[in-house]
């Protein structure tokens, strides 16, 4: 086991060395999570993993919690990369979203089982693991953010109060295909890819009729709903993230 000798000034920018270290550890903690779950993945196996010492693991993340943030981030980005073939050639909202949903579910599959052990926490109203918690709010509006480009990038014609809330409200159901997914037991979560199949052309339809005066107060209403139980202001996170 060997030991980066850590100068950097915390929050100045990394020596190449230190970065190396820092991606071993979010490696290391990446292996153990899918292996051993969250338990009991701890941050001593987790540095040992690395070949640092514990005390460095915990200089560059000062918990599993912040671990579990930066593989949040790095998941995001991913999916931003493997969403960019539909965004560049899709123009129908409802397959911008269908492409989006199934990249995200895709490149989750292999922490399957870790997803199953870690939602326990993501789903305790004041875990910082929560995808509502201010931890999260990076994550959170970058993915906001991916979901604006899918209606950006659309032909659907909507109302331009629907436009700019529509992201917060694809983001959110993103989270629930995210749970289903955790629960689903299904060869290669099929029954998942299915449910996106069956809803995705729903929300594209239920958007195109947004226009119509009676369920355009009854979107206002959703939103109002969702304003006021926000735990942390997700609307103000969607503009930023705009």
């Amino acid at each position: 086991m060997t030991d980066v000798a850590v100068s950097d000034a915390p929050g100045a920018a990394l020596t190449p060395r230190a970065e190396q270290t820092r991606a071993a550890i979010v490696a290391a903690a990446l292996e153990l999570f899918r292996e051993r779950g969250y338990d009991a993945a701890t941050m001593r196996a987790i540095a040992e993993r690395a070949g640092v010492s514990t005390g460095n693991a915990y200089y560059y993340f000062g918990s599993k919690e912040e671990l579990i943030q930066e593989f949040y981030s790095r998941n995001q980005a991913e999916h931003l990369a493997a969403s960019q073939d539909v965004l560049a050639t899709e123009t129908d909202l409802g397959e911008r979203l269908r492409g989006t949903l199934r990249a995200q579910v895709t490149l989750m599959a292999p922490y399957h089982e870790f997803a199953a052990s870690l939602y326990k926490y993501a789903a305790e109203p004041t875990s910082p693991l929560s995808p509502f918690s201010p931890q999260s709010s990076p994550a959170r509006q970058a993915s906001i953010a991916l979901f604006r480009d899918v209606v950006t990038g659309s032909k659907a014609r909507m109302n331009a109060d629907v436009r700019e809330r529509l992201p917060e409200l694809l983001w959110l159901y993103s989270l629930g295909i995210t749970l289903y997914w955790v629960h689903d037991r299904s060869p290669g979560c099929s029954r998942t890819y299915q449910l996106i199949d069956a809803t995705v052309q729903v929300v594209a339809q239920l958007v195109s009729a947004s226009r119509l005066p009676v369920l355009r107060r009854a979107l206002a209403d959703l939103i109002s709903v969702i304003d006021l139980l926000s735990p942390d202001g997700t609307a103000s996170d969607s503009t930023a993230a705009g």
